[in-house]
């Protein structure tokens, strides 16, 4: 493998925001068979922008110079990354890095753009310094998470749903949806009374209802939560509850967050141009942040067609984890739990 996974995660730490430039004044989104706004077709939140803001800006929104050298940075990283293996170079050492996909096999976005003609530097746009806004206890509980799947090792249940191939990695599917190293393309396919959102990633199908707005019980925890939508104008409007406690935690890379089961996730699709949907979220999560944190991203237009997402096809990864752990522990080298309350 050319690349390390962890290089690349670097360099998109230091990356700003993709995003597309908002509607010409007056733009008219067309209309479906149902005389909703269409969004069907597939769309893509590819970019080298993430979530919270990289710590050398301090703004929003950063200038037209400061997007080129980002983007030229970033196109020699994965120039460098995508050069052949050297085949004469020796076998890494014991505990060694070994590298990550080579470059081929990723497809995070290349390009800084905008939203309102405004270059950005994250999704987050509240709060203002760009960062998720954790409570003393919210970042207990997100740590608590974090250190289970570093330490658990007892069965297929205790590891992360990406692992176990249930749901995409990084809240790919979402709400609130992000973009991660690769498969960032969604196919949105529109009814009367429903939306649904096929993800690239997983293959996870998001069902928007409508006409019924009936929830679940409390005790029934749906994969990516229950959503409900209206309209507002042109704009499809979708609240999410009910999500299951296995998604609480969101890991990607580089950026992994914490939704818990309770949240609610408001999110906003507006189509502003032919090439591009405004989409716009909140987390309203008391249990985990100090207040409801908003974020806006574009997705843009993709040429299709979104490929199946066969997870487990050759997936060794589980079964390997799993007795690696196994053989740790006959050499007494497991390792220890960890009370992140201490």
């Amino acid at each position: 493998m050319a690349a390390s996974t962890l290089r690349l995660a670097a360099a998109l730490l230091m990356a700003a925001a993709v995003a597309a430039p908002a509607a010409a004044g007056g733009y008219k989104a067309p209309r479906n068979g149902f005389g909703q706004p269409d969004f069907s077709g597939t769309w893509t939140n590819a970019s080298v922008t993430q979530l919270e803001r990289p710590a050398q800006f301090k703004d929003l929104v950063i200038s037209e110079a400061q997007a080129k050298a980002l983007e030229q940075g970033y196109a020699r990283m994965r120039s460098s990354d995508a050069r052949d293996t050297d085949p004469n170079a020796p076998a890494p050492k014991a505990g060694q890095d070994v590298g990550g996909y080579n470059a081929f096999w990723i497809d995070p976005g290349t390009r800084v753009g905008e939203i309102a003609g405004e270059r950005r530097s994250s999704w987050i746009v509240d709060p203002a310094d760009g960062k998720l806004p954790y409570s003393a206890e919210g970042r207990k509980k997100f740590m608590a998470e974090v250190v289970k799947i570093q330490t658990n090792f007892d069965g297929p249940e205790a590891r992360q749903v990406a692992e176990r191939c249930l749901m995409g990695f990084g809240s790919t599917a979402g709400p609130p949806m992000m973009n991660v190293l690769y498969n960032n393309t969604y196919q949105i396919q529109q009814a009367k009374d429903h939306v649904v959102i096929v993800v690239e990633m997983n293959h996870d199908a998001r069902i928007i209802r409508l006409a019924d707005k009936t929830r679940p019980p409390a005790h029934v925890r749906l994969w990516m939560g229950d959503s409900v939508g209206h309209w507002e104008g042109d704009t499809l409007v979708v609240e999410t509850t009910h999500f299951n406690p296995g998604e609480q935690l969101r890991p990607g890379i580089p950026t992994t967050f914490f939704v818990s089961k309770d949240a609610k996730v408001t999110e906003r699709f507006t189509r502003i141009s032919d090439s591009q949907i405004l989409y716009q979220f909140t987390v309203d999560d008391p249990s985990v942040y100090t207040q409801p944190w908003r974020g806006e991203m574009p997705l843009n237009t993709a040429k299709g067609p979104v490929y199946e997402y066969a997870c487990h096809e050759g997936n060794y990864a589980l079964p390997g984890i799993l007795g690696g752990a196994r053989q740790a522990e006959r050499e007494g080298k497991a390792p220890e739990k960890v009370d992140v309350g201490e």
